[in-house]
């Protein structure tokens, strides 16, 4: 059965070298930036976002673990960041590694958040999703995520 328990100092390294390339590809192709550009920008929001890693007050980093067979291993990621005045919680990050993908567990782990959060007291989850990211779409869509807005931006340094 599927489990979300805190990040370990030692495992953000090897959360890092996922997030980072994923997001900053993303980035490079929502915002028309050059991987090199995209890859800065990326760099430097996750040092103003999380400057104590695992330890930043105001966030939650999250290994969503199998234990089945005795051994942990970690199948995902989440990030997120709650807001406790609002009751609200917001998925920076959601990740199935590669391995694990098409069983399911997207959903599932959904489900466990959802259901921890609500035993926190907590009455939304919000998040955002690239317009490109389908699977994630279908993911969220299938687990009651609505869409609620779109998000827009418009450059000024080219003009």
């Amino acid at each position: 059965m599927l489990q979300l328990r805190p990040m370990q100092a030692g495992e953000y390294a090897a959360y890092l070298e996922y997030f980072v390339p994923d997001y900053a590809a993303e980035v490079a192709a929502s915002y028309g930036l050059s991987a090199d550009d995209a890859l800065a920008r990326v760099k430097r929001e996750i040092a103003a976002d999380l400057p104590e890693g695992v330890h930043t007050d105001g966030h939650r980093l999250l290994c969503l673990v199998d234990p089945a067979g005795g051994a942990e291993e970690v199948i995902g990621y989440l990030w997120v960041k709650p807001d406790a005045a609002k009751r609200s919680v917001f998925i920076n990050d959601f990740e199935i590694l590669p391995p694990h993908r098409g069983k399911g567990l997207g959903k599932q782990a959904m489900a466990l958040l959802a259901s921890e959060l609500k035993r926190e007291g907590f009455e939304q989850i919000k998040l955002r999703v690239a317009p490109d990211n389908a699977r994630a779409r279908r993911v969220y869509e299938a687990t009651g995520f609505q869409v609620t807005g779109i998000n827009m931006s418009k450059s000024l340094v080219a003009e």
